[in-house]
């Protein structure tokens, strides 16, 4: 067995496209945290809504899409209620930067749903 510092380039070129896969993903998953989190305080407020009045709710949703830096329209959030049901909702596109000038646009509707 001869070992003089030698490396094999199946497995430098194996860690190479792992490291630029965990680089391009990290804005994915970037958007689907900022998503996700969007989502849960609708949840929240929708659990809330009883003690808080539309205008209420659609400040404090805009106020979060300006904290978490979501694009604009994220802060377009539409409220129906009906006697027994809240919905809360919004809708908003995130456009991730891929190499070579090439853009992914991904679409999010994130909603929410209680019983008053």
């Amino acid at each position: 067995m001869n070992r003089r510092g030698e490396t094999r380039l199946g497995c430098l070129l194996g860690l190479l496209i792992l490291v630029i896969g965990i680089y391009f993903g990290i804005d994915f998953g970037e958007a689907y945290f900022k998503y996700y989190q969007f989502k849960d305080a609708m949840g929240q407020e929708a659990r809330f809504a009883t003690d808080k009045t539309d205008d209420q709710i659609t400040t404090r949703l805009a106020a979060l899409a300006d904290t978490l830096q979501l694009p604009s329209g994220a802060e377009a959030v539409q409220i129906q209620r009906s006697q027994s049901v809240i919905t809360i909702s919004s809708d908003y596109d995130e456009v991730i930067k891929l190499p070579f000038k090439k853009e992914q646009v991904l679409h999010f509707h994130p909603m929410a749903a209680s019983r008053l």
